[in-house]
């Protein structure tokens, strides 16, 4: 069983900048990432980028679903507006 707090360390030590907010159940997650790693990358990238780095507890199932929002700066910036 994994917590928010390990999720949100792990992607902010994967991704510069990140700023990253996870709630969950301790097996089923959401999560809202923003970094500027994601600019210029489609949708599908974004998310090939947090899988990545999230793999290993996905495959051990300590980690079972994540469903995730991927912004860059810029569109977090505009959310805000």
């Amino acid at each position: 069983m994994m917590e928010p707090e390990a999720i949100r360390a792990l992607l902010q030590a994967g991704l510069r900048d990140a700023e990253v907010e996870v709630i969950g159940d301790g097996r089923h997650f959401q999560a809202r990432i923003v970094s500027p790693d994601f600019d210029g990358l489609p949708l599908l990238r974004r998310h090939r980028l947090v899988y990545d780095l999230l793999q290993s507890h996905i495959d051990s199932d300590v980690l079972h679903a994540i469903s995730m929002r991927t912004l860059t700066p810029a569109q977090a910036a505009a959310e805000q507006d």
